[in-house]
């Protein structure tokens, strides 16, 4: 498998570099959740914002703290440690009453360590938070050190920036799910070629994922060399924007009208569907003609991937080829640039800024 494989871009590159994460505070993510608190119950949820501090190990801090194991923890997802991030918690404390945050905050204070840990609310819950619970992040993204800072650099970014609003980018899985030197896909091929290999269950979720993420990408940076990431294939299957629910472009048999083409095409061109690619695994692909077609090239392509992940019973799902990132801003700065958006949960914000700059030394 080639690991250097390059996914195709949808803009031109503008040819002007910058750095991410220069420091935490270049690099602030708002988790965005929907939940009406009950008020009572053994869960507490917690909104903490936290600097410089990986998730799991916060988690880990909490259930000190708490003096409960660590499975009686919660978050919806990982977040970036070299970062300012805000996002829920919840711990499971039946028949306790809610503990005083203030010495879990005070155990991060030292003039030593640039982690810190806020608690910004509290309440009481009658459900532990789950996985995947999240609806939204907000990110704030300050891009320092630009290659180029004239007037017609700004006036180049603030143009990509509008285009990108209004047209939205791939949907590609960022490089962090494939882990370091995407090391995460060998390891996915040599769990799929001895399946009986003992490993933990959090780790072959891990590898499991990185394969069919880097298949979807695959199949999306083709649909972007043939010109059709946002556009309608013949077979194809759409996902409404901000959710997940899916339909076909036609009934099995029947060819679309000309008039129901034509609505299709306008949905797509106002944001309001997006076309989807598969989430490899068993089951139903729902796609057919061409879309079935260049699917079922690009998986091929795979074989260990493909049948590794059959065997490993996972379910076939769809995922949508384009994001509209939400309340898009921008703002020039003395040293940089900065952006600000919101992504629904599963979309990366590096893919945005991939968009954006021709390249982000440190990120």
């Amino acid at each position: 498998m080639d690991k250097d494989y390059s996914f195709k871009r949808v803009y031109q590159p503008l040819n002007i570099s910058a750095k991410i994460k220069s420091q935490a505070e270049d690099f602030i993510v708002e988790e965005n959740i929907t939940v009406e608190f009950s008020g009572d119950g053994e869960h507490c949820w917690l909104y903490l914002k936290k600097r410089e501090c990986n998730t799991d190990w916060v988690a880990q801090q909490l259930a000190r703290y708490c003096d409960v194991k660590k499975q009686a923890v919660s978050y919806a997802g990982l977040k970036d440690r070299h970062a300012v991030t805000s996002q829920w918690f919840s711990v499971q404390l039946p028949g306790r009453a809610t503990p005083d945050w203030t010495g879990f905050e005070n155990s991060f204070s030292s003039d030593e360590s640039d982690e810190s840990v806020q608690v910004l609310q509290s309440f009481r819950h009658s459900k532990k938070l789950q996985r995947g619970a999240l609806k939204s992040n907000r990110f704030t993204i300050t891009l320092r050190e630009l290659s180029d800072c004239s007037e017609d650099a700004f006036d180049l970014l603030a143009q990509r920036c509008d285009a990108i609003a209004a047209d939205g980018v791939p949907n590609y899985f960022g490089e962090q799910r494939f882990g370091l030197s995407r090391n995460n896909l060998d390891k996915a091929e040599q769990l799929f070629l001895k399946p009986r290999y003992k490993l933990a269950k959090h780790k072959r979720g891990l590898y499991l994922s990185a394969a069919r993420s880097w298949m979807f990408n695959c199949i999306l940076s083709e649909r972007i060399k043939s010109g059709v990431w946002n556009t309608r294939l013949p077979g194809d299957v759409f996902m409404l924007d901000g959710k997940s629910a899916c339909f076909k472009d036609a009934v099995e048999g029947h060819e679309l009208s000309d008039d129901e083409a034509d609505a299709l095409d306008k949905r797509l061109a106002c944001n309001e569907i997006h076309p989807t690619a598969i989430l490899w695994g068993e089951g139903d692909t729902m796609t057919e003609s061409q879309a079935a077609e260049l699917e079922s090239r690009v998986i091929d392509q795979f074989p260990v991937f493909r049948d590794g992940l059959i065997a490993a019973r996972l379910q076939a799902q769809r995922r949508a080829c384009r994001v509209i990132p939400d309340r898009f801003t921008y703002t020039r700065q003395a040293d940089g640039f900065e952006v600000s958006f919101t992504l629904p949960k599963g979309s990366y914000a590096t893919m945005v800024l991939a968009e954006i700059f021709y390249a982000l030394p440190g990120s």
